[in-house]
């Protein structure tokens, strides 16, 4: 989800170019890197404040042999209005918001969303934040997504419920992964207890630069095993407590000093160093069955430079391609990567068309926009319904709907709950052994 601001100018991060024993799988993911190059099928463009975004559909033989399939639709079955579909796949932020009697908080639990995002300025105490979730919850009648992003460290935004916390680069230094898993147990016991029962967290990037970087500390480690084992274990622990958690930014973004919160970056890297090591912890993951992703605003030569990945489905394509089931968000599409270029409608539409399932946006005045962008966009069939409707069935099955009645779809998604196929490791793979500071 969104980090806060960091000034570039800390330096390069430093990726480990050694994958170790995690480079057997290399070979593998670089075959669906390439593959996905060809299952571009929804290419948004850049617009003006209120002009839809066109999209073409390519040839279906393009497009790489997918691992999952489409949800099958159920027969004989009506779907929920457009509207409401369309307002499902919506995560939004309540800036300023503390009770769910703000009119911006009815408004929005009004209008269908998926769900809602808390941030620091929605936080006095966690009285205060089980109220606004209940409340929410009450108003809203139906299950609704409630998340926050909660990585520990300086990214922390619900540090006044949970407590502080160190940095993920320094859990992998002092703690097990065992410690990791116990200690993301508490956080997500806090969280739940308050009502927030998905967390941006964690981050699967590599770097091992700058404490400060853009993602610096926030990530586990710079080696691919290291941070998934890591990572893994603070996602089960979370899910532990009753909490999911969402891995990000696929598919890495360690290796930009550019904060996408202001502008837009490209990675050089070609697929063959991309597999060897960004995508190996997101593979790891997807193995485990993590149920959620959140895709990054950087571009990728080696999958589509003219667009950031959250709007690129070229990077949903890879992402399925490696086995993913799950829910698939954008980090917030407010970020200036994305918002300089396409505003919060176009961004919507561009996006689910891409692949998304889920589309962040911190700003919740946004959201009616969003929504009618997405319903004029099928209406005029510049996005397939099938495809909102693929994306609004994921998201309420997340959320614990009814994902038939939204849709007309049966979802499966991945089980990552407490003692499901896949647990954290029991110990880091050799030579990525934690360095105990005392």
């Amino acid at each position: 989800m969104p980090e806060p601001s960091q000034d570039a100018a800390g330096g390069a991060p430093r990726h480990a170019r050694r994958p170790g024993r995690a480079g057997a799988r290399a070979a593998g993911l670089a075959a669906l890197a390439l593959a996905s190059l060809g299952a571009a099928s929804l290419v948004p463009m850049a617009v003006g404040e209120d002009t839809a975004v066109p999209v073409t559909t390519a040839p279906a033989e393009r497009r790489a042999p997918a691992r999952t399939p489409t949800p099958t639709p159920t027969p004989t079955c009506t779907p929920a209005p457009l509207e409401q579909r369309a307002a499902a796949t919506l995560v939004v932020g309540l800036p300023g918001v503390r009770s769910a009697d703000d009119p911006l908080a009815q408004e929005v639990v009004a209008l269908g969303v998926g769900g809602v995002f808390l941030s620091e300025p929605n936080v006095d105490d966690a009285e205060q934040v089980a109220a606004l979730t209940a409340g929410l919850r009450a108003a809203a009648g139906r299950p609704l997504l409630v998340s926050t992003d909660e990585e520990s460290g300086r990214v922390a935004l619900m540090r006044d419920v949970v407590g502080a916390g160190p940095s993920p680069r320094r859990m992998a230094q002092r703690e097990t992964p065992e410690e990791v898993r116990a200690r993301a147990a508490r956080t997500g016991t806090a969280l739940a207890a308050v009502g927030v029962d998905l967390d941006l967290a964690p981050v699967l990037d590599l770097d091992d630069g700058p404490a400060g970087g853009v993602i610096g500390d926030r990530s586990f480690s710079a080696d691919p095993a290291t941070a998934a084992a890591y990572g893994l274990a603070y996602a089960h622990g979370l899910a532990d407590a009753g909490v999911t958690p969402t891995v990000k930014h696929f598919p890495g973004h360690g290796r930009s000093t550019v904060d996408s919160h202001r502008e837009s970056s490209l990675v050089e890297a070609g697929v063959d160093e991309l597999a060897a090591t960004d995508l190996l912890p997101f593979q790891q993951a997807v193995d485990a069955g993590v149920p959620v992703v959140m895709l990054n605003h950087l571009q990728y030569a080696a999958l589509d430079p003219e667009l950031p990945a959250s709007l690129s489905p070229r990077a949903y394509a890879l992402l399925r391609d490696m086995g993913f089931e799950g829910v698939a968000i954008t980090d917030s599409v407010g970020m200036g990567a994305v918002n300089l270029r396409w505003d919060f409608p176009a961004a919507a539409v561009a996006a689910v068309g891409a692949g998304a399932d889920a589309v962040l946006a911190t700003d919740g005045r946004q959201a009616v926009r969003m929504r009618d962008a997405l319903v004029e966009a099928v209406r005029t069939g510049a996005l397939p319904e099938e495809r909102l409707s693929e994306a609004a069935a994921r998201v309420t099955a997340l959320a614990g709907g009814d994902a038939g009645a939204m849709s007309c779809l049966d979802v499966e998604l991945p089980s990552f709950g407490p003692g499901a196929a896949g647990a954290a490791p029991d110990a880091v793979p050799p030579g990525a052994a934690p360095t105990r500071v005392p």
